[in-house]
């Protein structure tokens, strides 16, 4: 047996439930201030045959009829959203709407440019938020003249302004600064970097390994680099590697998962943490304190959620060019 599929509520079908005409539906439900004679009694109706219905209203549709627009697109990137990110992306919905703005994530694909912008200028946002990967001058183009504004997750700041985009970036920079300073401030002198191999992790990571190498040229350190897919094997095939060529006395592991695979490798091959070579992950995650020896990490500690919505509503509502890197680094010493 096929069933059917219930068709969503109109306004015509509660004008016929309320006995009203179509307008007067239009008016009580966008509280219109042409509605403003409407007896009580009838507007009581019509919200309550509205409430039996099932009905609600389509913001797309909305949102062409007023030429008001209240979502946000985040565009998600191509690679799994770890906690931190999750838990940016939970706190920065709830400060937008506290403004008045919808946070919407809009699921990974492949396309960038042109393409792309033309699917995103079709859900009629306010402002796209978007990996530095997925943006061309001409998509951007498409976008602001759609009366988008458009914000670049990576961008380079220093590039982007004067053009019209936005930017939203963290400094990996500084976060591989904190990690390379704390070891090299444990009197270590041979590094090792691990650097993942995903496209859009890997771009995040060589931002992070200049951060070491910087702390490593003000120690008079070395540096080994080293690449890592997300897996145990490739874990242990490094620590082989080191084993091989002898181990580095500290390692940055790009981030507390990539790190903790590494320990796990290291300790599996007998090799002592911290004693014979310690260990920096970065982002600070319970998984830290989970693991033995619990290990050290760099904090990214962000400002506010509510200013960060604030200046992406500025951008919004007043054209602004926003240039916005609200993560600073703070390493986190354990046993590692």
């Amino acid at each position: 047996m096929t069933s059917i599929r219930p068709r969503p509520a109109t306004i015509s079908d509660i004008a016929r439930r309320a006995g009203v005409s179509t307008a007067t539906v239009s008016y009580v439900l966008n509280d219109a201030p042409a509605g403003a004679r409407i007896p009580e009694e009838t507007r009581a109706r019509v919200r309550a045959a509205a409430d039996d219905l099932g009905y609600v209203p389509h913001a797309s549709a909305r949102s062409l009829r007023t030429g008001a627009r209240d979502l946000v697109l985040y565009v998600h990137f191509d690679v799994a959203h770890g906690p931190l990110a999750s838990e940016f992306l939970y706190a920065l919905a709830r400060a937008l709407r506290d403004l008045g703005y919808t946070l919407m994530q809009y699921g990974a694909e492949k396309n960038r440019g042109v393409k792309a912008a033309r699917a995103w200028a079709a859900l009629r946002p306010a402002a796209v938020l978007a990996g530095d990967d997925r943006l061309t001058a001409a998509g951007v183009e498409l976008l602001t003249k759609a009366g988008i504004r458009v914000i670049g997750l990576g961008s380079d700041p220093a590039r982007a302004k004067g053009t019209g985009l936005s930017t939203l970036v963290m400094d990996h920079h500084a976060v591989g600064l904190a990690a390379g300073r704390h070891l090299t401030g444990r009197g270590y002198r041979d590094l090792a970097v691990v650097l993942p191999t995903d496209p859009p992790l890997r771009t995040m990571g060589e931002g992070r390994l200049a951060g070491v190498r910087e702390a490593a040229a003000e120690a008079g350190a070395a540096v080994r680099l080293h690449d890592m897919d997300y897996s145990p094997a490739s874990a242990a095939g490094i620590v082989a590697a080191w084993r091989a060529e002898g181990l580095p006395r500290g390692v940055f592991g790009y981030n507390d998962e990539f790190s903790g695979l590494l320990l796990g490798a290291l300790l599996d091959a007998g090799v002592r943490v911290p004693e014979e070579v310690g260990l920096v992950g970065a982002d600070d995650l319970m998984l830290c304190e989970m693991l033995r020896p619990a290990l050290t990490s760099v904090r990214l500690r962000s400002e506010s959620p509510e200013e960060i919505a604030r200046r992406i509503t500025e951008a919004i509502t007043e054209g602004a060019e926003v240039h916005l890197s609200p993560w600073t680094a703070h390493p986190v010493p354990r046993r590692t």
